[in-house]
């Protein structure tokens, strides 16, 4: 390789004499010491089974990166798993870890001035993270997709990880006995990788691909499964000639790209959560384009091409075998940005161009859709003038609309206990809020909540809303997330009191507070007067201080907003 590599310094230069006194030692060699250095980005963690198989995947990659004639060195990021990394300070550590994986990488990567890195992307945090750390670095990356795990049976019937979070809540309810509920969570998980629906994490994988970060065909893949491996194997070999040829993220991370990953997303009605890490990943690059406007307008045109639980019956696996995310793309190629630029060095077109899908029975054809209307759908109104998140997937026979009294809570645990005792009532608007980025701080998930009414019997006669953000696996009833402005920074879901009147109309897109301007004036008065929590000290009081609003994708900058 003749490039001029950044991790090489001039002969005899402090630099140079102190990482060859380093790297001698560890074993390089005097030619190692000439080319390229890649980082391999390892999420490993004991914690959570989602990141239990990465050490595996490492290893094979660095053999074939070495022989690619480059040299590996593998570094570590933080591993935040939803059903883990929860426990503590309100689920506060979940979305803050996303931004923390970025600094963890641009401290490794951009500190030690290596020439490239490959991220192992696994649980649905470490991929945002991975990608904002390469539209900042705008260093060569890729995106490895690293797999979902095999779901389990119970009784007979398949169970997996998305039917124990959202079962627990029917037995808070008292409808399902912890007996059946602990057979469920023996049974759910077969191995290693994310959860097997369409959750966020299989949702960004598939997002990942469509931005062009990934490998085509890459995802979903079955972790540890030889596709997964041969997929790895490419992205070892490619990251290499991404060096040579000088390709960085900023020639892929384009406004047509993000119009790529948007279609995807909605295509496959994935995750909410997509919205907010996309839009993330935009500023990292610099890319001047609103996600939230993006996705309401898309949502319009793009069809339902898939079903995979929890949206419809289909598996993952199914998924997989009839193409992934490259199917959808292809049989989305009317609307898809062909022009846009990806890992490969190809156009989304190109490696579009041999792909002949088959059946439409799992991906089906845009003419013939799972449906027409929005999965996602953006909501804005009198409480939340900067918008909110409705996530309707493909149910038809969901509620649409709903006015009701408000039953106001600031605690995830009050409403819980709300719901065993009975106290939430039909036609009532659980409002659960001071949930979002700085109020939680960290944005605490409501997702729990929204089961527990579900198992209660409410899922349909209540609606729910917060600032809070929800899980990508399962959402029931009509529920309206990430509220903006948030409570915490004087939002209007902030002075909600009580019996107020909330009107939510997911057709017409707005959730509406039905109290005069004059009645909020004086509450919002009367708040000013109010101490605020200034919380613990550590990372989450760094975030709270740093992070900006959801519009901004929630990323971390020294202004206030």
């Amino acid at each position: 390789m003749n490039k001029k590599l950044r991790s090489n310094f001039p002969y005899g230069s402090s630099p140079w004499a102190v990482r060859r006194a380093q790297w001698k030692a560890l074993g390089l060699s005097n030619e190692d010491l000439e080319k390229p250095k890649i980082a391999i980005v390892n999420t490993s963690s004991e914690l959570a089974i989602c990141f239990s198989h990465l050490d595996g995947i490492a290893a094979k990659l660095k053999t074939t990166i070495r022989e690619a004639g480059a040299v590996p060195f593998e570094v570590r990021t933080a591993a935040p798993s939803d059903f883990i990394t929860s426990a503590g300070r309100r689920g506060g550590y979940i979305l803050s870890a996303r931004d923390l994986i970025v600094n963890d990488i641009e401290v490794a990567v951009e500190g030690a001035q290596l020439d490239g890195m490959i991220c192992l992307a696994s649980c649905d945090k470490t991929v945002p993270g991975q990608l904002m750390a390469a539209a900042r670095l705008d260093i060569p990356a890729i995106i490895a997709i690293c797999g979902y795990q095999p779901s389990g049976e119970f009784e007979g019937k398949h169970v997996d990880i998305e039917d124990v979070f959202l079962m627990a809540g029917h037995v808070l309810a008292g409808k399902m006995t912890a007996e059946k509920l602990e057979g469920m969570a023996d049974n759910a998980i077969g191995g290693p990788g994310v959860c097997s629906g369409m959750g966020t994490a299989n949702s960004m994988h598939i997002a990942c691909e469509a931005l062009g970060m990934a490998m085509p065909g890459s995802a979903p893949v079955a972790a540890n499964s030889d596709k997964m491996f041969t997929d790895i194997e490419a992205a070892g070999k490619r990251i290499v000639e991404m060096v040579a040829d000088g390709q960085t993220p900023r020639d892929i991370l384009t406004p047509d790209a993000f119009a790529n990953a948007a279609m995807a997303v909605l295509g496959v009605s994935g995750s909410i959560n997509c919205v907010k890490h996309l839009q993330a990943i935009a500023i990292e690059a610099e890319c001047d384009i609103d996600v939230y406007a993006l996705f309401d307008e898309l949502s319009a045109e793009i069809p339902v091409l898939a079903a995979v639980r929890p949206n419809g019956e289909g598996t993952i696996e199914a998924f997989e075998s009839a193409g992934g995310a490259r199917t959808v793309m292809k049989r989305m190629e009317k609307y898809i940005r062909g022009g846009a630029i990806t890992v490969t060095g190809k156009t989304v077109a190109e490696n579009l161009a041999e792909i002949t899908p088959g059946e439409d029975q799992v991906i089906r054809d845009a003419d013939n859709p799972f449906s027409n209307r929005p999965p996602i759908v953006i909501v804005k109104g009198s409480l939340a003038e900067e918008g909110a998140i409705i996530k309707l997937g493909l149910l038809e026979d969901r509620v649409f609309e709903f006015t009701g009294p408000a039953h106001v809570f600031g605690l995830a645990d009050d409403a819980m206990e709300a719901v065993r005792g009975g106290h939430i009532k039909e036609g009532e608007v659980v409002v659960l809020r001071g949930l979002g980025v700085k109020g939680g701080p960290g944005m605490s998930t409501a997702s729990r909540v929204v089961f527990a009414l579900d198992g209660a019997g409410l899922g349909d006669t209540c609606a729910l809303v917060t600032d809070g953000q929800l899980s990508g696996l399962v959402n029931r009833g009509l529920v309206v997330g990430e509220v903006s402005p948030e409570a915490a920074t004087g939002g209007a879901l902030g002075l909600v009191e009580d019996g107020d009147i909330i009107a939510i109309d997911a057709i017409s897109k707005s959730v509406e507070l039905q109290v005069s301007k004059t009645e909020l004036d004086a509450r919002r008065a009367r708040l000013k007067n109010e101490p605020l929590d200034e919380g613990k000290p550590g990372w989450l009081s760094i975030y709270r201080d740093t992070v900006q609003p959801l519009a901004k994708g929630a990323v971390l900058a020294k202004r206030e907003f």
